[in-house]
């Protein structure tokens, strides 16, 4: 990988003689023992033990001769500031929340301080899991688990097409409002992909659609609408993007599951004109 300044990579092979890993990373990087720490506590920094490999965030964690350190410092990325994102529900197993624009699913090696699983993290003070990703310029209802149990199940959920899942989004076009329910089974990625699209009214040659998702294929909703000629408002990679002048215009207005432990449904909704706080409700249907 190229290097510059202001995105590198160091990795370092731990022996006896190693200090710790602040000290150790940044003698080899050149940047301030505070750089390291702040780094550190952003998920830029990971430590590689036998076969595992996960984010190191301790500064005074013991490192073992055999360990390795790796360092993945993008300046771009560690000065983000994350959004902050609106708790829905705290379920202790598992918490709802509205994301808004700008804010990940989920970080990369390069970090992780400005998804909404690590803010969960902080916020919570509790483990935060992925269980299913909203991309980066939607907004609206996303779930992160709080123990393994949950995350396995909330998982298993997800990829077993057993959680509903529903859009509201504004689209290039005007579609009939007294049409029927446009089913799209356009296959994405060679995969199967099946959306149900409902228009919900129209205004100066846009819509506002209601869509309802089967699969979860990645940019499934953007995708189908740009295939069937109506691109999502501020959609940059289908649409018209930043001529649109406007940010992505996708709302996940509602998540239905089974909580992973009272095993009951669960149903959250968010109005797309009314995004104060929902109450959860249980559904047994």
């Amino acid at each position: 990988m190229e290097s510059t300044k202001d995105r590198f990579e160091i990795h370092i092979a731990v022996a006896a003689s190693t200090p710790g890993a602040v000290d150790a990373l940044s003698d080899a990087s050149g940047l301030s023992r505070r750089a390291v720490k702040l780094a550190m506590a952003k998920g830029a920094v990971w430590l590689t033990r036998g076969a595992k490999t996960q984010r190191l965030r301790r500064a005074t964690r013991k490192l073992r001769e055999g360990d390795e350190l790796h360092l993945y410092h993008d300046t771009r990325v560690l000065s983000e500031m994350p959004t902050e994102p609106q708790l829905i529900d705290d379920a202790i197993a598992y918490s709802v929340w509205n994301k808004p624009h700008g804010m990940r699913s989920q970080g990369s090696k390069w970090g992780d301080h400005c998804t909404v699983a690590r803010w969960a993290e902080q916020h919570l003070d509790r483990p935060g899991f992925v269980v299913h990703r909203l991309d980066r310029a939607a907004t609206g209802l996303i779930v992160v688990a709080h123990r393994k149990s949950a995350a396995a199940e909330l998982s298993r959920q997800f990829r077993e097409r057993e959680v509903k899942k529903r859009y509201r989004v504004w689209v290039r076009g005007e579609f009939s409002e007294d049409a029927e329910p446009l089913r799209v089974e356009e296959a994405l990625d060679g995969k199967p992909a099946v959306s149900e699209v409902t228009c919900v009214r129209t205004r100066d040659g846009q819509s506002c659609l209601d869509v309802r998702i089967e699969t979860g294929r990645k940019h499934q909703v953007r995708r189908h609408l740009a295939g069937i000629g109506y691109p999502i408002v501020g959609d940059r990679l289908y649409g018209r993007g930043e001529r649109d002048g406007a940010d992505l215009q996708l709302m996940a207005v509602e998540l239905g599951f089974r909580c992973p432990v009272r095993q009951v449904g669960v149903n959250y909704r968010l109005d797309e004109s009314d995004t104060r706080t929902p109450r959860p409700t249980d559904d047994n249907t």
